[in-house]
């Protein structure tokens, strides 16, 4: 008979959060896995939960996650904790989820704190439909700025919501960052020490944010929520863009995508607000040329 993993979530700041099934799924592990055993150790002590604990990161995750799955097979309960909030979002305990479904091993998530939701909900922004990015990728050198670099210009097309975290001592120079790529006058709410006694919700713009924090030392973990671009403005943007190529150059772009020609033509069309037949004589009229 295998074991069970618990996903357990734990406060992101208020204790209050901490849930009475959070408690008892702890109590009743085998084995605590949690992201800095010295940083849970005080958690667990409050609550009066003594139980084995071993280390679960991002440096360790791919040994450990064998390991654990070793014991779940052979029957245990294993609790998997991060420092603070919903483990599996933007953390390794998505491996270990995946790996346990891999070996038909059960696994339950315990409901509770979780930054990105609990600024969302606070930002005044739509929450309908949104993205969520975590951290942006690194800004060093290399593959990492280049994938950042890739990121942000996903961003710039986004029309959800989206949502990213930031530490206070890179949020000036992501600030920056965003409004090279989103424009000054995005609007945002800047969340900050969410649940703590220090929170706040700003909403602002990205250049009015920017502004902010020239006068002002960021401090504690930020969650930015930020409005997604106006499909009217992508529309136009695109539209503007169109106009520059030729309709044979047009098409190439599609074509370079590997789409059938006639699939490249309907789609040539809808961009111009023409018809196929349009595209297809521009075509033919090069090609006679």
């Amino acid at each position: 008979m295998t074991g069970k993993l618990y996903l357990v979530a734990t406060p992101i700041g208020n204790l209050g959060d901490m849930t009475p099934r959070a408690i008892e799924a702890l109590r009743e592990a085998d084995l605590i896995a949690a992201e800095d055993t010295r940083t849970s150790l005080p958690l667990l002590a409050r609550f009066e939960i003594r139980k084995p604990m071993t280390s679960y990161h991002e440096y360790n995750k791919y040994e450990k996650t064998e390991v654990l799955i070793g014991r779940l097979l052979k029957g245990e309960k294993i609790a998997l904790i991060t420092d603070a909030g919903t483990p599996a979002i933007s953390d390794p305990g998505q491996i270990l989820a995946a790996r346990c479904l891999e070996e038909g091993i059960p696994v339950t998530s315990l409901p509770g704190a979780c930054a990105l939701i609990t600024a969302l909900t606070m930002s005044g922004l739509p929450s309908r439909r949104f993205c969520f990015e975590g951290f942006l990728p690194s800004e060093k050198e290399g593959k990492s700025k280049k994938e950042r670099k890739r990121v942000l210009d996903q961003l710039r097309r986004e029309e959800r919501t989206m949502i990213l975290y930031e530490a206070p001592h890179r949020l000036r120079s992501t600030l920056k960052e965003l409004e090279a790529v989103l424009g000054g006058g995005r609007r945002l709410t800047l969340c900050r020490e969410l649940t703590k006694k220090y929170e706040e919700a700003l909403p602002m713009t990205i250049g009015g944010a920017i502004s902010y924090y020239e006068e002002r030392e960021p401090r504690g973990e930020y969650v930015l929520v930020i409005e997604g671009a106006d499909p009217g403005a992508l529309e136009e943007e695109a539209r503007r863009s169109f106009d520059s190529l030729s309709i044979p150059d047009h098409l190439r772009t599609y074509l370079d995508q590997g789409l059938p020609e006639k699939e490249a033509m309907k789609k040539v069309a809808a961009d111009r607000g023409i018809s196929r037949r349009d595209v297809y004589r521009a075509i033919h009229v090069e090609n006679r040329e």
